[in-house]
């Protein structure tokens, strides 16, 4: 199923698509899939794409929300879960760094004054005093 999705999103031209095992980190899905679409128009072609793609294939009606507004497009096709995302949508929820931040640099700093870490249990923050908490 992942292998059809990622070729699929290939076809129809996403953008930053990204692959993460779930292995370990969650018991809902086997694979998260995140990707960018150049415009709701381009995500939401993507999204019905998908959808029928999965279908023909044999794997079933996969769940989807988001396609009225198209800037954040969820499929739920069971086994991996696929995040179609307008850029500017993608930039600001960063799964990528809640599921994967082992992707990021450790040195990385970002806006919130934490650098994301390989350990889901430790996150460094900035106190207002400016000592490291």
């Amino acid at each position: 199923m992942r292998s059809l999705i990622l070729s699929q999103l290939d076809d129809d031209q996403a953008k930053d698509v990204v692959s993460i095992d779930l292995a370990g980190k969650s018991d809902v899905a086997d694979a998260l899939i995140i990707c960018s679409g150049r415009s709701q128009r381009h995500v939401g072609a993507m999204a019905d794409k998908l959808q029928r793609a999965l279908k023909e294939a044999g794997f079933g009606t996969p769940s989807v929300e988001g396609m009225p507004a198209c800037d954040w497009v969820l499929i739920d096709a069971g086994d991996v879960i696929v995040h179609l995302f307008r850029p500017e949508v993608r930039e600001f929820y960063n799964l990528e760094r809640i599921w994967a931040p082992e992707l990021f640099a450790e040195s990385e700093v970002g806006e919130e004054g934490f650098a994301p870490s390989t350990d889901a249990m430790s996150v460094t923050e900035n106190t207002p005093d400016g000592e490291k908490g």
